[in-house]
């Protein structure tokens, strides 16, 4: 699977690394039948317990598909309680869920992007930028993404049971519910910065176990062309965005919106990189 993430200075002494918007889903008949944009029908524990029982899969990927079964079950919770009238408690909880998510760090959203069937990462940076730095930039925020998602995770879990106590109140169990998707999140977040890892490494050895790369080269030792699964593009245009913009205080709304309509990224999570404080204690990644 081809990636691609768009890396760029939005202000001093920090970066922007952001993936563009993927593409909105094809309806298939049946889904327009329903609604647009319809999500398709529920898996059953059913189904969930004839995949892990049919075998054929290893321990890992079986806790994949609980987990996976159970992040779907809490999307759609999630969908129910934005729909829900507004005023009513669904309505309040889902406007609170959603003031908490405004403060999970962008870099995270990116990691969790990158799945484990990206084998290739097209890098969009400015012409006018080292491409070294670029790639030094991107194993930065994996490595430290793994080390800070891992540390949260085990946290978030250990807390799992002291919230499960509030399932005896009358309303919905917010705490466990918020901290079961954040151990959720930040296992997928770890395991981005574990492939993003792989993706920007300069180990020829370590890209094996990214399966097929059918883009990007470097030159080898013997001046013959060495398939990477990292292809960096250089973009004049993005240079010129960039160019005469003062870094001190970040980059202008304007400036941004242009970067964002050009390159099909989210401006929230482009504004989220201007305006997070560096550098930033890492436990405002819970």
């Amino acid at each position: 699977m081809q990636a691609r993430v768009v890396v760029f200075p939005i202000r001093r002494g920090a970066w922007c690394f952001v993936r563009p918007r993927p593409p909105a889903p094809a309806t298939s008949a049946s889904a327009s039948a329903a609604g647009h944009g319809a999500l398709p029908p529920p898996p059953t524990l059913r189904d969930l317990w004839r995949g892990i029982s049919a075998g054929g899969r290893t321990a890992p990927e079986n806790v994949e598909a609980v987990a996976d079964f159970v992040a779907d079950k809490m999307n759609r919770a999630w969908l129910g309680f934005g729909s829900a009238p507004e005023g009513s408690v669904k309505s309040r909880i889902h406007s609170f869920g959603l003031k908490l998510l405004s403060r999970v760090r962008p870099s995270e959203m990116l990691l969790k992007s990158v799945t484990k069937d990206v084998s290739n990462l097209d890098i969009v940076y400015p012409e006018s930028v080292n491409p070294r730095l670029v790639r030094r930039r991107l194993r930065h925020i994996a490595i430290r993404g793994a080390a800070v998602h891992k540390k949260w995770l085990y946290g978030s879990i250990c807390m799992l049971p002291g919230t499960s106590v509030f399932m005896v109140l009358p309303l919905p169990n917010i705490p466990f519910f918020w901290m079961l998707f954040r151990s959720y999140s930040h296992w997928r977040a770890l395991q981005g910065s574990e492939r993003l890892q792989l993706l920007v490494s300069d180990s020829p050895g370590k890209w094996k176990a990214l399966g097929d790369k059918k883009k990007g080269s470097s030159e080898g030792k013997d001046g013959d062309k060495e398939v990477t699964p990292w292809n960096l593009q250089p973009s004049k245009k993005l240079a010129g965005f960039l160019e005469r913009r003062g870094l001190d205080e970040g980059l202008d709304c304007d400036t941004i919106s242009t970067i964002c309509q050009e390159y099909d990224l989210d401006k929230i999570d482009v504004l989220k990189y201007r305006d997070l404080e560096w550098p930033s204690s890492s436990s405002r990644s819970a």
